[in-house]
């Protein structure tokens, strides 16, 4: 404000000087009149003029004034008459402007500390009377305090410095450290100040915390135009999802095939689920688009035209890919975009035992007996052999470990007692852990660490029973050995497991959770009648299958039940995402003994045929499409297949499930 006032004060006396006449300048007789001429020609600057500087000009002495004035009148005067006439015809501020130059700024500065005072009184006058009227009208004052509040809030977003304590600092660095609250830490500081409450909901900030909790990992920021509002709505979806899958809310379907075909292996990863028949038949569904093409998977000419046609013994898929094997020893690999032909084949001399699928990438690993071999697709989709082993026995199960890229693949494998490391950058596979008659009865890894149960004998088993052993995958060195069980440990999960947490299943009919930090058990679960056969847990629940064909779901903080489910078959597969779960029922006996399976006999077939099933509990689907047809019978209809009616939870007994209701 300063600056312009002495510009504007300047550029007056630029005018005032260049439009100066030369001569004599007559002043009126009048004092009065020539105090009123001077008081219109100056800057409004200098209303309130000083003392000391027009004190000769006063109206005061009007007797004196005139008598200059007349003297003033005279041609041809004296020098000091002639001074003294024109420092009174001068303006004031040119008086204040000889000031300037001589060197003297207080008077300029004087004024203009007295001008700023008149407008801040003025100010004050108008702010209480506008206060006054306020109080007359407080809706209108409701309404301008939200219009004043908005525009400020608007202003403080193009604040650049934030105030912290005694010190700004700018937006950017402020912005650094608050990247490091978490949520209530962020509520709480936008209470201190407008400017805090600004800062405390950037996007920036809403859209790492919610990328960091693991929603929209692809989007960016400018995707949503309020991250705080996207948070809120996954963090409700979540919990709405968690409540639904405590009460079993959702929708279930049966993925079902043709009559006469015998379930052989089951898998299923993200969206897809693949599933072998005895038939020769492999089925791909995508529970994202359940009409897609790819569904139906065609065979390759050898085993197609073998009569009659070879047995489906494993099936595994990923994302991109999904392999199957053949009781003739006979690999397929299909693309889950395509469908249809096979876009890889190969034959191996024995019966495929294991089979095993990258979860991540275009990785196969196959062992028929004691021979294993390692696959990959390079860059031009062209798969070739990288790895090829002999181990001294028949290998049992294998693994690819996850996160190692196709670049640098890597498998664990048990054969008898021991366990193997084959890394296709080594000569010889790895052995990683042996002890002689004690054999490896199960096998998982994740990408840093591989798990194993070990089958203790003899004077061992009263030195705790039998144990779980985890190695590290980059130094080859024990992490942690768990469990003290009398019976074999059945399955193991540490890929899908929680960090530092381990889940297994055993035949002594418990479910079991361990934390490898601290090598201790954090649940223990009487599950099973006949054994656990397959186990997943998350960070709250476990979901487990046995042999009597039960799956349950478990809360693991509070070691309870939450729910279970009742299929003939054991349960050999469980795989569950947020709010998918997919459990599949293989029959052991895939030739049954007193039925034909291939006629229209509905009963024979159900009790034979083993079953998939698919939960979906992200949306709320309790209508009479997606519960089964078994538990919408009411109980006196005669059909061959109403052996198991008994749930742990009919949908007869639930409101609105029954056309009675």
């Amino acid at each position: 404000m300063a600056g312009e006032e002495l510009a504007a004060f300047r550029e007056r006396w630029k005018r005032e000087l260049t439009s100066k006449t030369e001569g004599p300048v007559c002043a009126p007789s009048h004092s009065g009149n020539s105090s009123g001429q001077r008081d219109s020609s100056k800057n409004s600057y200098f209303e309130d003029s000083k003392q000391n500087l027009n004190e000769a000009c006063s109206p005061s002495k009007p007797e004196e004034g005139a008598h200059t004035g007349d003297e003033a009148c005279v041609a041809g005067g004296g020098e000091g008459g002639e001074a003294a006439a024109d420092s009174q015809d001068q303006p004031e501020y040119v008086s204040i402007a000889h000031s300037l130059l001589d060197g003297r700024t207080s008077p300029l500065l004087e004024r203009i500390q007295e001008e700023r005072t008149r407008r801040k009184r003025q100010y004050n006058s108008v702010t209480s009377a506008c206060s006054a009227s306020l109080q007359q009208h407080p809706q209108r004052k409701v309404k301008k305090d939200a219009k004043l509040l908005d525009q400020l809030i608007h202003d403080l977003n193009e604040v650049n410095d934030i105030p912290f304590f005694d010190i700004e600092l700018p937006y950017e660095l402020a912005l650094k450290i608050f990247q490091y609250l978490s949520l209530t830490e962020l509520g709480r500081c936008a209470q201190v100040s407008r400017a805090w409450r600004v800062l405390a909901e950037d996007d920036v900030l809403w859209f790492k915390m919610c990328t960091g909790e693991g929603y929209h990992q692809d989007a960016s920021v400018s995707d949503s135009p309020c991250w705080k509002s996207t948070l809120r709505d996954c963090r409700n979806s979540a919990k709405a999802v968690c409540s639904n899958w405590k009460n079993r809310v959702g929708s279930i379907s049966q993925l079902q095939f043709e009559l006469g075909k015998v379930l052989c292996d089951v898998s299923s990863c993200d969206s897809f689920v693949l599933a072998g028949y005895t038939s020769g038949d492999v089925r791909l569904w995508d529970t994202l688009h359940w009409d897609a093409a790819a569904s139906y998977l065609k065979t390759n000419s050898l085993s197609a035209n073998s009569e009659p046609r070879p047995h489906v013994s494993h099936v595994q898929v990923n994302g991109t890919v999904a392999a199957a094997a053949y009781e003739d020893g006979c690999v397929d690999l299909w693309s889950t975009e395509t469908g249809g032909e096979p876009i890889h084949h190969y034959q191996s001399p024995g019966r495929i035992q294991a089979l095993a699928l990258s979860p991540d990438s275009p990785v196969l690993g196959a062992a028929a007996g004691p021979d294993v071999r390692l696959n990959r697709a390079d860059d031009r989709g062209y798969w070739r052999t990288v790895c090829q082993a002999q181990l001294p026995k028949n290998v049992e199960s294998l693994v690819v470990v996850p996160g190692r890229g196709q670049q640098h693949p890597l498998a664990a494998l048990t054969a008898g007692e021991t366990v193997y490391l084959l890394d296709p950058r080594e000569e010889e596979p790895r052995t990683l852990h042996s002890v002689y008659g004690h054999p490896v009865t199960c096998l998982d890894a994740s990408d840093s660490q591989v798990a194993f149960g070990v089958k203790r004998t003899d004077w061992l088993m009263h030195d705790g029973g039998n144990k779980v052993h985890v190695y590290s995958l980059e130094t080859g060195k024990p992490v942690a050995c768990v469990g003290s069980s009398p019976g074999d440990f059945t399955c193991i999960n540490l890929r899908d497991a929680p960090p530092h947490l381990l889940v297994c299943g055993n035949k002594d009919r418990r479910v079991r959770v361990f934390d490898l930090r601290a090598g201790s058990s954090v649940a223990s679960l009487y599950a099973h009648h006949l054994g656990v056969t397959s186990v997943q847990a998350d960070d709250w629940k476990i979901v487990s299958g046995g042999g009597e064909g039960l799956v349950c779901v478990w809360e693991m903080r509070m070691g309870a039940k939450l729910w279970e489910m009742h299929n003939r078959h054991p349960v050999r597969h469980i795989r569950f995402n947020t709010s998918t779960l997919v459990t599949a029922n293989i029959p052991d006996d895939k030739v049954p003994r007193g039925a034909c399976i291939t006629d229209d006999d509905l009963t024979a077939h159900r009790r034979h045929r083993g079953v998939i099933c698919h939960y979906d509990f992200s949306e709320d689907a309790l209508s009479q499409d997606h519960v089964l047809p078994i538990c919408r019978s009411d109980f006196n209809e005669s059909y061959g297949y109403n052996y198991n009616i008994g749930l742990a939870m009919p949908y007869d007994r639930l409101s609105g499930s029954h056309p009675s209701h």
